[in-house]
């Protein structure tokens, strides 16, 4: 029998995050503690719940345009006017999508042709590298350091760039460091891009949970909107992971081949998903802003303890992770996550699941109470004693 199997897709290495939660699904121990799901641990806000019951109470349990509802498109354009001043038209320029995730695949899909270069900073979100791949583009990896706080620099950027970049994907705030870009940041890589015509695709899942300073899109940096394929979404900002909602906006051009590439692919994103998120943009606004101080004061806990106990850990000021330092502990990332899971039944994940350039670090997630952070954190401090 003839191979069954695409090599494409054998050669790509499965997710090091779940590897972590296989194992403490296998031990199946009410003792373990696991920081390593990027899952807010609030409910999905009643009235957006409310409004998504309503819709089925009502039978709207029909397809949707391949685009989305446009009463949802209209109230995305709405948010990011009023949020970061960035304007797009919801006829032609948006579209709904099953999560941001399906955003990025489809999106790779419509812009790549095979052998492009696509600009990669990591540590970054497990999908980008792959989803280039089984796009038919090569990834081209930037390290990002420590000492830079994990952002990406105008030189950076420039040393990556051949004749064969056609994309950016900018990951900013970070999933898994935390780390976030300033405008001053944004304006210097824009000219980059602008000089050597290239493309941007904007993850910014977790612009509403940004702690330093109001987010900026690098769609908002003159010369950058018709660049931009800017991907956000609804799991994170409003607990709704599990809704499936995520939304891309960008040049016409560009969206009207990633709706075609939906059509075929999906049809459209859920219908009562769609209505819950209509309610989420109008009336959200407070919700959001709560979580987000609640993360904030978590974030600030974590980093305090970590320098407490005499662990490196620069301070984030995005998303809801830290990515503390174990470099002076002379083990791996996954060496030391094992043994941490093993000897005190905490579970994070070792930062090579980001990418090769996150070894020597954890990620550890404050999508949880700051009752098990303390707790987690106690256990953290007596493992370290014993090294």
């Amino acid at each position: 029998m003839r191979n069954p199997l695409s090599e494409t897709i054998v050669n790509i290495k499965p997710s090091g995050i779940r590897k972590f939660f296989d194992i403490v699904a296998e031990m199946n121990d009410p003792e373990v503690i696991s920081l390593g799901v990027g899952e807010p641990d609030f409910d999905t806000p009643w009235h957006i719940r409310d409004e998504g019951i309503y819709s089925l109470e009502k039978g709207r349990t029909f397809y949707t345009s391949n685009a989305g509802l446009m009463e949802l498109r209209r109230e995305i354009c709405n948010y990011l006017k009023r949020r970061f001043n960035v304007e797009y038209d919801p006829r032609k320029q948006v579209l709904i999508t099953v999560g941001g995730s399906e955003a990025i695949d489809i999106g790779l899909r419509a812009i790549l042709d095979p052998g492009d270069e696509v600009i990669i900073p990591q540590p970054c979100y497990v999908s980008y590298e792959p989803c280039t791949i089984l796009a038919g583009g090569k990834p081209v990896i930037v390290n990002l350091k420590a000492e830079n706080e994990f952002r990406l620099t105008a030189k950076e950027l420039e040393d990556a760039i051949t004749p064969k970049t056609k994309l950016l994907i900018l990951p900013f705030p970070n999933n898994p460091t935390g780390a976030i870009m300033e405008r001053n940041d944004l304006e210097a890589i824009a000219e980059v891009i602008i000089k050597h015509d290239l493309l941007v695709m904007s993850d910014e899942i977790y612009a509403e949970l940004s702690y330093k300073e109001k987010h900026v899109t690098i769609a908002e940096i003159p010369g950058m909107k018709e660049r931009t394929i800017l991907i956000n979404g609804f799991s994170k900002a409003y607990a709704m992971t599990g809704w499936r909602m995520g939304y891309v906006c960008g040049p016409d051009a560009i969206i009207e081949q990633m709706t075609k590439i939906h059509q075929f692919a999906i049809m459209c994103a859920p219908t009562t998903s769609q209505y819950a998120a209509i309610e989420a943009l109008k009336n959200g606004d407070d919700d959001v802003e709560e979580m987000r101080r609640a993360y904030d004061q978590r974030r600030r806990y974590l980093v305090h303890e970590f320098r407490e106990i005499g662990m490196d850990c620069f301070e984030p000021f995005g998303a809801f992770y830290v990515f503390p330092s174990i470099q002076r502990f002379n083990m791996t990332s996954d060496e030391f996550a094992t043994r941490l899971l093993k000897d005190q039944k905490l579970a994070v994940v070792p930062g090579t699941a980001f990418g090769d350039c996150g070894e020597g670090f954890l990620r550890i997630s404050y999508a949880y109470s700051i009752e098990n952070l303390k707790k987690a954190m106690g256990r953290i401090r007596k493992f370290v004693e014993t090294l």
